[in-house]
């Protein structure tokens, strides 16, 4: 005889299964696995006429779900969402280097990468404009006709374009500059600064002359200041400790340290307590990094340089795995990872351990165990 399930019904059928009451207005519902069936009285009005439905476990999928011959567990194909199987097993949908396509509703739809766009509508020739096109900078149909605002990427990870250069850069020579700091556009394009102070062609310790500001100028040398305003000695004291931190007297509380912040590119006193300073990067003798907190980077767990694989959180120091939803680590092994679909296994249904009716058959859905409506005699008898 079929597992039993009894679902109090007035208006709408009304599911109360364990802790919880679930509504049901399809012919074939999911509900969560076995706790024993409860039932609940529900207030449905004064035309409502009581009784009592049968549910039984079942192998029937729901709308839209379909066992396909190479799924691993019924019901685990969602034709409306499955770019492998999209409106039918085996139809999978295109891929491509620069776009690819996407399900909805059964149907392949295309959907153009970070830098791409599909102007003329055209699925053939998939997306066939790029972000930095002049005449579809950033979107389609944005223009730009000035040839001094070309169109530009407007962020380092080269997302967002628009026309012209990125705020506090200028366009010469066919790229953007910085005219704060750039001794051939300092200010302004085709302003150049002169290697030495104009006159003056002697070599002091630590100094250069170049753009700070957009005006061009002695400079010290990055790493020192000229700490007592005499040109004699040049730029003679060393800003990159902690007595003199990115400027003359500056000094660093107890607990931080005097480093290259590999936002500003500056001398900085980084990283209070709980904080721990990693490198980035090195550009011969100039070594930048960043303000870390070891407990919870994923790039930097317990140590700096420690990364987490995928699937994986950063704890109090340690990796520990972390799985996405619809997925668990059951056999407790970081070999494997998330080894387990709580998505669609009937032998762990919702989580580890919840075990469908496996004499039924019954299917597992979007983590429920899946019922039906069933006979009265399949039911053992209970009143309608």
């Amino acid at each position: 005889m079929k597992t039993r399930i009894a679902v109090a019904t007035l208006t709408t059928v009304s599911m109360v299964l364990g802790w919880g009451c679930t509504t049901v207005d399809e012919r074939l519902a999911i509900v969560a696995p076995p706790p024993p069936p409860s039932f609940a009285a529900v207030d449905a009005g004064p035309d409502a006429e009581p009784g009592l439905v049968p549910y039984c476990p079942t192998n029937k999928c729901p709308p839209g779900r379909v066992t396909c011959p190479n799924s691993r567990f019924p019901c685990d194909v969602d034709l409306r969402t499955d770019v492998n199987n999209c409106g039918a097993c085996g139809h999978a949908c295109p891929r491509g280097a620069l776009d690819t396509f996407v399900c909805t509703e059964g149907a392949c739809a295309l959907a153009c990468g970070p830098r791409t766009l599909d102007c003329d509508g055209l699925s053939d020739n998939g997306c066939e404009i790029g972000i930095l096109d002049n005449n579809h900078c950033g979107g389609c149909g944005n223009k730009c006709t000035d040839p001094d605002k070309p169109c530009m990427f407007q962020d380092q990870q080269q997302t967002f374009a628009a026309c012209g250069c990125p705020v506090g850069l200028i366009y010469c020579a066919g790229m953007c500059r910085d005219p704060n700091n750039d001794a051939q556009y300092c200010g302004a394009c085709g302003v150049t600064c002169n290697p030495v102070d104009a006159g003056d062609d002697v070599n002091y310790p630590n100094r250069a002359y170049g753009c700070n500001g957009g005006v061009c100028g002695v400079l010290c040398k990055q790493g020192y200041g000229d700490c007592n305003g005499e040109r004699a000695d040049g730029c003679e004291v060393d800003i990159s400790t902690a007595e003199n931190c990115g400027a003359c007297g500056n000094v660093c509380p107890a607990n931080q340290q005097c480093r290259v912040n590999a936002e500003t590119r500056l001398h900085e006193c980084m990283c209070p307590s709980g904080l721990t300073y990693c490198q980035d990067s090195c550009l011969g003798s100039l070594c930048v990094g960043r303000c870390i907190d070891l407990t919870s980077d994923l790039a930097n767990c317990g140590a700096c340089g420690a990364s987490c694989g995928s699937n994986s959180r950063c704890s109090y120091g340690a990796c520990e795995p972390q799985c996405p939803q619809g997925a668990a680590d059951c056999n407790n092994s970081t070999v494997d990872g998330c080894e387990v679909s709580t998505d669609s296994d009937p032998r762990n249904c919702g989580g580890c351990g919840r075990v469908c009716d496996a004499v039924a058959g019954q299917a597992c859905v979007a983590g429920r165990c899946v019922v039906e409506p069933c006979s009265e005699g399949d039911a053992g008898g209970f009143a309608r």
